[in-house]
């Protein structure tokens, strides 16, 4: 990524972390309910792609995550499960980095709203 290619600033309004966004259909993978999603993207750029996502209740399980995810919890409840058995529980406020290689379960109890920072290759 060419430092000189990015915008010199990128600012997210209370109307695009809170707004609509865009439908994306079932959560793949999941094996408890069917968690719907939708997205807006804010930054993709190569390696970086920022922006805020949804999900309905259900669980699904990951396996040796292909990136890095940091994310911080606009409102909603979920329960993230390290495959150690380790428990968090993700409420409005939280934040959570989930490194490459990372495996575990997401459980969202209550619709999610997350503003989330992906980083391909770290």
């Amino acid at each position: 990524m060419d430092p000189t290619s990015l915008p010199a600033s990128i600012a997210a309004s209370e109307a695009d972390l809170s707004g609509p966004l865009e439908p994306t259909g079932p959560r793949v993978g999941a094996d408890r309910g069917t968690p719907m999603t939708a997205i807006r993207v804010l930054l993709d750029d190569g390696p970086v792609q920022a922006g805020v996502w949804e999900c309905t209740p259900g669980g699904w399980s990951i396996t040796d995550r292909p990136n890095t995810e940091i994310v911080h919890i606009l409102g909603g409840e979920a329960t993230i499960t390290d495959a150690d058995g380790s428990v968090r529980n993700l409420v409005a406020g939280s934040v959570v980095v989930l490194p490459r290689g990372w495996s575990g379960r997401w459980d969202i109890t209550a619709t999610v709203r997350k503003l989330y920072v992906t980083i391909e290759g770290s």
